[in-house]
C-alpha cells in the first residue's frame, strides 16, 4: 500500500491498514488537526517542503509480518542493506530491529536478553501486545502540539522501536535499530519509546541512510526516552541521510533521581538537519550529556545542538558540540540551557568547537542559556578555528600528503565523539568522514 498526501482520509487508512484501536485512530486525527494549526519553525534553516507531494507511508502485505530469519526477508531489499553494512553489525548486537521505508521489517533478539523479560520490538507490536506500558509513557514527554513536526509524526508515525528495561537489569551489548528510505518522495515517520526502569542500564544505537534522487524526502521522527531512578540509558546515532533528505527530529528524555542519560549524535548527510536531543533533568542528582558533531558540505545546513533542561537539585549537565563546514555548507549549534529557580547546587558546562575549512563555508552559535538560582554553575565555551598551516606544515615536513595531513587533522578535531562510539561505529564515522572531506 502507498498513502500520498496528507489528509484526514490518508490518516484514516493508514490506521485501518493497521487494524488499530480507535483510540490509537483518534490520537492520529487529533495530531492532524494540530499540525494544520501549527506554523513552520521560524527559526533555523528555510524548510521548503510540498507536503502533498510526500509519501506518507509504503509497504506491502508481507511487511506486515516482522520476520526473525533474513532467509524471509525479500533478497532485493537484503542486498540493499548488505551494501551499508546492516546484517555485519548485528553480530555485535544484543537486539537489531530494522525498519525499511514505513514498517519494521526485521527483528531478532538474543536469548539471553530474552531471559531478562527486556521487551524489544516495534511500536505498533507493542501496543498490541504491551498496551498498558505503552499508553503510560506514549506522547506524554514529547506531545502532538509540540512542533509542526511532532504534530506531523503524531498524524502518520509508523514504525520505530519500543524498548523496556525491568528494573534491576543491565545489558552487556547495545540494542540497535536501523531506518533506511529507499524511494523518492519518500517520508519516514518512526516513533520511538524507550523506557528504562530504575537501577537498570542501555545503550542503544541507532543508524540512517537513504540512496540519493532529485526529489527531497522527509525524516521526521519522535524519540520518547524515561529514565528511572539510579539508571542509565545511552542512544549513540550516526546519520547519514542522502543529500536530498530533510532530516526533522524531535527528541527527548526525563530522567529520574540519580539517573544519566547520554546522547552521542551524528549529523553528516541530509540536506538539512534540525535536531535538538534534550534531557530534562527532573529529579535530584540527575544528569545529562549531549556530545555531538556535524558535518556540513555544499549545499547542506547542518543546524544541531541540544537542550537541557534542569529541574532537579544538584544536577549536572554537559553539552559538548564539534562542527566542520567545507565547500560552502553551513554546519550551526543551536541549544539552550534551562536552570530553573529549584535546582540549587546545579551544574551546566556548554563547549562549542567549529572547524571551517575554506573561505565559503561558515558556522554559527546560537546559545539560549539562563540561571534563575544564585547557587548553580552555568559556563559556555566557543571556539572556531581553521587547519593550521603550522599543522599541515610539521605533517608535510613528515611526508605526509597534504589531503592525508588535513583528513588526519579533523579526525583529531573529532576525537572525543569518536571515542564515545562503539569500535565498529567509530570506524565506521571514519570513513564518512573521510569520503565527505
Amino acid at each position: 500500500m502507498e498513502v500520498v498526501g496528507i489528509n484526514k482520509t490518508n490518516i484514516l487508512k493508514i490506521s485501518k491498514y493497521k487494524e488499530e484501536t480507535p483510540e490509537i485512530r483518534d490520537f492520529r486525527i487529533d495530531s492532524y488537526n494540530k499540525f494544520k494549526s501549527i506554523s513552520m519553525p521560524n527559526f533555523g534553516p528555510k524548510l521548503d517542503l510540498d507536503f502533498n507531494k510526500i509519501i506518507y507511508y509504503k509497504s506491502n502485505d508481507k511487511d506486515k509480518v516482522i520476520q526473525d530469519d533474513w532467509n524471509n526477508v525479500l533478497k532485493p531489499i537484503v542486498d540493499d542493506l548488505d551494501s551499508v553494512g546492516v546484517r555485519e553489525s548485528e553480530i555485535h548486537m544484543g537486539g537489531m530491529g530494522v525498519q525499511y521505508e514505513s514498517e519494521v521489517i526485521y527483528h531478532s533478539m538474543l536469548k539471553e536478553i530474552e531471559d531478562k523479560k527486556v521487551i524489544f520490538t516495534s511500536i505498533e507490536m507493542a501496543m498490541k501486545k504491551y498496551p498498558e506500558i505503552v499508553k503510560k509513557y506514549f506522547g506524554k514527554i514529547v506531545k502532538n502540539d509540540e512542533n509542526k513536526f511532532a504534530a506531523l509524526n503524531g498524524a502518520v508515525f509508523s514504525g520505530g522501536s519500543f524498548i523496556y528495561i525491568p528494573p534491576h537489569t543491565k545489558l552487556d551489548r547495545p540494542l540497535q535499530s536501523y531506518f533506511r528510505i529507499n524511494a523518492k518522495n519518500m517520508g519516514q515517520f518512526e516513533r520511538t519509546l524507550i523506557v528504562v526502569d530504575d537501577d537498570s542500564d542501555l545503550h542503544y544505537i541507532e543508524g540512517c541512510t537513504a540512496p540519493t534522487y532529485s526529489d527531497s524526502s522527509l525524516h521526521a521522527a519522535v524519540v520518547e526516552i524515561y529514565v528511572g531512578k539510579g539508571s542509565r540509558c545511552r542512544y549513540s546515532t550516526i546519520q547519514n541521510w542522502a543529500p536530498n533528505v530533510y532530516n526533522l527530529v524531535t527528541k527527548r528524555a526525563l530522567v529520574d533521581e540519580n539517573g544519566t542519560m547520554e546522547w552521542i549524535d551524528g549529523n553528516i548527510g541530509s540536506q538539512v538537519t534540525m535536531k535538538y536531543p534534550c534531557c530534562v533533568l527532573k529529579g535530584n542528582n540527575s544528569q545529562g550529556t549531549c556530545i555531538t558533531i556535524s558535518m556540513a558540505s555544499h549545499g547542506q545546513e547542518q543546524d544541531s545542538g541540544a537542550r537541557m533542561i534542569h529541574l532537579g537539585k544538584n544536577t549536572k549537565s554537559t553539552i559538548l558540540s564539534k562542527s566542520i563546514s567545507r565547500n560552502g555548507g553551513n554546519a550551526s549549534y543551536r541549544g539552550k540551557v534551562y536552570i530553573d529557580k529549584n535546582a540549587v547546587n546545579s551544574e551546566s558546562l556548554v563547549k562549542c568547537d567549529t572547524l571551517i575549512l575554506d573561505e565559503k563555508s561558515k558556522s554559527d552559535t546560537y546559545p539560549d542559556n539562563s540561571c534563575y538560582n544564585d547557587e548553580s554553575f552555568l559556563e559556555h565555551e566557543a571556539t572556531v578555528s581553521k587547519i593550521s598551516e603550522d599543522n599541515l606544515f610539521y605533517l608535510m615536513s613528515r611526508g605526509i600528503d597534504r589531503n592525508r595531513a588535513e583528513e588526519l587533522i579533523v579526525l583529531g578535531f573529532i576525537e572525543k565523539f569518536r571515542e564515545e562510539l562503539p569500535m565498529e561505529y567509530a570506524v565506521e564515522l571514519n570513513q564518512l568522514i573521510k569520503r565527505n572531506l
